[in-house]
C-alpha cells in the first residue's frame, strides 16, 4: 500500500511537470530566435572536443540523423559534417534543451564504429528513444553511463527527419529503420545479436521489429522503460505532447505514432495478438507508479512467460516519485537496467 507521504509526493509533482513544461518552451523560443543553419565544426567548437568536417552543412536539407551516423556513404548518404558529441546531462530538461540547437547530437559513449564488443559484454546496445524526443534528449546519462561499463554502445534517432521532436513517423516504418540500424550495428562490431534498451515508444516499437522484420534472431534482450505495450489515453498523449514544447505542433500537423499508441488501436491490436513476446528474446519491463503518460502503469507490463520480468521502480524504493519523462536519468532504474543487460553481476539498486 502506497503511504500518505508518498502520495502527497505524487501530487507535488503536477505543477512541477507543468513548469517543466513552461522551462522547456521558453528554451525553445529562445533557441528559435537565435539558431543559425547549422555549419561544420571545428574540434575546438564541437561539443566534448570532436573534430567536424570544414564543409558546412547544407541550412535547407538535413539528413536524418540516424543515416549520417553510418560510416557507410554509399548506403547513407554522404554527410557533410560529423555529428556533433553533447556532454553527459543529468535530467530530461537539460538534455532536450541542448538537442533544441543540436538536433543529430550522439549522446557521449555512443555510435564508435570502431567499437568491438568484449568478452565481459559481448553483444552492442542499442539505444532507442522515445515519442518526441531523440537520442541525445533521452540517453545524455544513462549511454556514457553503458560506455563506461564496457559496453559498445549505439543510439539511433528515427520516427522524422529534423528537429529534436521525433519518433512521430509511422511505427512499422521506425521499425524498419531499426532493423537496418541494428544490420549496420551488427556488421560493425561483428556479433550475430545487439541488446535493446528502449524508452516509451522506443520499448514497444522493437517487439514489432522481433515479431515481423526477423528481429528475433538479431536481438538478445530488450529493456523497455516504461513502454507503451498495451497504449496509452488521449490524455496521455496529450500530457507527453505539453511536457516536450514543440511536440504539440507536431501531433496538430501529422503524429501516425499518437494514434498507434492510443489504447485499442489496431496497431496494438495486430502487434499483441497471437503472444505478447518471442521465446528467443529475454524482455525486462521497468515501470514507475508515477506514470502520467502510459496509464495505468501497469499497462507497460507484458503477459507474464518465463523470458518476461515485469519491475516497478517502487518495488525497490518505495519513496522513489519518478514519472515517465526523466525515468531515464533515474539511478534506481539505471541500475534496473544494468542489472537486464547483465544479470549475472546485477546489484542491488539504491534510491
Amino acid at each position: 500500500m502506497r503511504s500518505n507521504g508518498t502520495m502527497r509526493a505524487r501530487h507535488r509533482r503536477r505543477p512541477l511537470a507543468a513548469l517543466t513544461g513552461l522551462a522547456v518552451a521558453a528554451g525553445l523560443v529562445l533557441a528559435g530566435a537565435t539558431a543559425a543553419p547549422a555549419t561544420a565544426r571545428t574540434a575546438a567548437e564541437a561539443p566534448g572536443g570532436r573534430a567536424a568536417a570544414t564543409t558546412p552543412t547544407a541550412p535547407a536539407v538535413q539528413a536524418p540523423a540516424d543515416r549520417a551516423v553510418v560510416p557507410d556513404t554509399a548506403a547513407s548518404g554522404t554527410s557533410t559534417a560529423a555529428d556533433p558529441v553533447g556532454p553527459p546531462q543529468s535530467n530530461f530538461l537539460s538534455a532536450f534543451l541542448y538537442s533544441t540547437t543540436r538536433p543529430t547530437a550522439l549522446p557521449t559513449g555512443a555510435n564508435d564504429w570502431t567499437c568491438k564488443p568484449g568478452r565481459a559484454h559481448p553483444r552492442p546496445v542499442v539505444l532507442v528513444h522515445g515519442t518526441f524526443e531523440n537520442r541525445y534528449a533521452n540517453w545524455a546519462a544513462l549511454s556514457p553511463k553503458l560506455k563506461d561499463d564496457g559496453y559498445c554502445v549505439f543510439a539511433l534517432n528515427y520516427g522524422g527527419t529534423t528537429g529534436p521532436v521525433l519518433g512521430t513517423g509511422d511505427i512499422a516504418a521506425s521499425a524498419g529503420q531499426l532493423a537496418a540500424f541494428v544490420d549496420r550495428v551488427r556488421a560493425a562490431t561483428g556479433t550475430d545479436k545487439v541488446d535493446i534498451v528502449g524508452h516509451s515508444q522506443g520499448g514497444m516499437m522493437p517487439r514489432h521489429y522481433i515479431k515481423n522484420l526477423g528481429g528475433a534472431a538479431k536481438v538478445a534482450r530488450l529493456v523497455a522503460v516504461v513502454p507503451s505495450n498495451h497504449g496509452t489515453s488521449l490524455l496521455g498523449l496529450g500530457l507527453l505532447a505539453r511536457l516536450v514544447p514543440g511536440a504539440d505542433v507536431v501531433v496538430g500537423a501529422a503524429c501516425p505514432a499518437c494514434e498507434q499508441q492510443i489504447v485499442g488501436s489496431r496497431f496494438l491490436k495486430e502487434l499483441n495478438a497471437g503472444g505478447e513476446t518471442d521465446p528467443a528474446v529475454d524482455y525486462t519491463v521497468i515501470a514507475t507508479w508515477y506514470d502520467e503518460v502510459v496509464t495505468p502503469y501497469t499497462s507497460a507490463f507484458l503477459a507474464p512467460a518465463r523470458n518476461v520480468s515485469n519491475q516497478t521502480i517502487q518495488s525497490h524504493c518505495l519513496v522513489n516519485t519518478t514519472a515517465h519523462i526523466n525515468i531515464t536519468y533515474d539511478r534506481t532504474a539505471t541500475r534496473l537496467v544494468q542489472n537486464a543487460l547483465d544479470p549475472a553481476h546485477a546489484q542491488r539498486p539504491t534510491c
